[in-house]
């Protein structure tokens, strides 16, 4: 008894997850606008319910929308992607304003919030669509990514090698309407209370000067 609480408790992302509906006219990057003063960013590390939250308290961060990247199939519905078939990776877009925050902040947040060295998996959540990813949309944040785990692993600042993949972006597919801003519409369910809130709270601990006024 134990222990089916405990696998309960503990449900991996996907498991968790409402049932899955189809997503006929998923929102490719092409058709979302940006202002003109502010700028993209998208990463991967993990179920995107917990990498959107910790993102959105960062100070400069406009807005920050869930859906797919990295993988080959056109318009991927949420139930293709738990798969691990589509190649995909559960990921964020984060709008933000570039004059508040750089993307060489943005990527110190990526590396400081998950942990870069679990080979397709973060915390409960496993498989490919979980593996850890930093985009790049041109050379100058590839080399920003790259010089990045440069230094975090001089300085071993983890146990095991960073295996983060460093890919260039090229499409992003907004997720199904009832995964944008889990944590704050559900913030009772069991995933939430037991993997992402002690994940956002372990990133307002550590890097209290990168969040919003009134979230510290």
């Amino acid at each position: 008894m134990h222990s089916i609480s405990l696998s309960l408790l503990f449900a991996a992302c996907s498991i968790a997850a409402p049932k899955p509906v189809n997503n006929p006219n998923p929102v490719a990057e092409t058709t979302h606008a940006v202002a003109q003063d502010h700028e993209t960013a998208y990463f991967a590390s993990g179920c995107f319910w917990c990498v959107e939250a910790v993102f959105e308290q960062v100070e400069g961060v406009k807005e920050v929308i869930s859906g797919y990247s990295g993988g080959e199939t056109i318009n991927p519905t949420y139930r293709q992607v738990i798969s691990g078939n589509t190649g995909h990776a559960e990921s964020i877009k984060v709008i933000y304003n570039p004059k508040v925050v750089s993307f060489k902040t943005l990527v110190q947040v990526f590396f400081g919030s998950h942990d870069p060295t679990t080979l397709n998996r973060q915390g409960p959540d496993k498989g490919t669509q979980y593996r850890s990813v930093a985009f790049y949309q041109s050379d100058g944040e590839k080399k920003t990514i790259e010089s990045t785990i440069e230094k975090l692993t001089l300085a071993k600042r983890f146990k095991n090698p960073i295996v983060t993949e460093v890919k260039k972006f090229e499409a992003f597919y907004q997720a199904e309407d009832y995964h944008q801003d889990f944590e704050a519409s559900n913030p009772n369910h069991p995933y939430i209370k037991a993997i992402s809130k002690p994940r956002v709270s372990r990133f307002l601990q550590a890097y209290p000067e990168l969040v919003k006024a009134g979230l510290e």
